[in-house]
């Protein structure tokens, strides 16, 4: 078991924190004539991800992600056709890192840190999304929910980690840009870092964990909790 707790583990979240998702907003554009439709999907998947896991259910993500795109289309009366859903799981697959990603992760393990991955998304062959977006190399492992057949935030999902790692759960510190997975991370005993891209923030109510850390940008990110642990 891991005895200093000053220096964490790093666990990050891949889609958004990580991977660029507005690299779908082309997709939801041509579709729906509105490219902030691509956040409405979001939204319907982490939504209905949660709600499987909630009813002891499990589908993986990527085939959600395909339904809630139906869903969407749906809802706005728009016929999808197959190379539609194609479009959706090539763009998936080929996100990009963003600007700050590689900087940070750089600042994170020339300090010391392990650096692992935990995600939604079920394994794939390689080359994986990581892979593609040149960042894999960077974590000693990765992990996805589908171990378990839980969506984060189930507390399974981050013992899960800590299990594989053989480390407490106090020994994690999870980075998200999803504050519903810090806040998860944190009632199951770990730290929680909190990116603030885009279209996420904070939400102020009683019984809603603080994260310890909390930035606009990674690499900033990355520095607070680099300076935490040299305390």
């Amino acid at each position: 078991m891991s005895s200093d707790t000053s220096v964490p583990i790093i666990v990050f979240d891949v889609n958004e924190t990580l991977l660029d998702i507005t690299t779908l907003e082309p997709l939801f554009a041509r579709l729906f004539g509105n490219k902030m439709l691509l956040r409405e999907w979001f939204a319907q998947l982490v939504l209905y991800s949660q709600t499987m896991t909630l009813s002891g259910l499990y589908t993986p993500f990527g085939e959600l992600g395909v339904s809630a795109l139906q869903m969407t289309a749906d809802i706005y009366n728009v016929r999808l056709i197959d190379s539609d859903i194609d479009e959706l799981k090539e763009r998936m697959s080929e996100m990009p890192a963003h600007p700050d990603v590689v900087p940070a992760l750089t600042k994170l393990r020339e300090a010391g840190f392990r650096l692992v991955t935990l995600t939604n998304s079920a394994s794939s062959a390689s080359p994986t999304s990581l892979e593609k977006a040149g960042i894999s190399h960077f974590f000693e492992q990765h992990f996805s929910v589908e171990t378990v057949s839980k969506f984060k935030p189930a507390p399974e999902t981050y013992q899960m980690v800590a299990k594989e790692l053989s480390v407490e759960l106090s020994d994690l510190c999870l980075v998200a840009c999803h504050l519903w997975d810090t806040i998860g991370a944190q009632a199951a005993g770990c730290r929680g870092a909190f990116l603030t891209r885009p279209h996420n923030t904070l939400l102020s109510a009683p019984n809603v964990p603080a994260p310890d850390f909390v930035a606009a940008d990674l690499t900033t990110l990355a520095e607070q909790i680099i300076f935490s642990a040299q305390k």
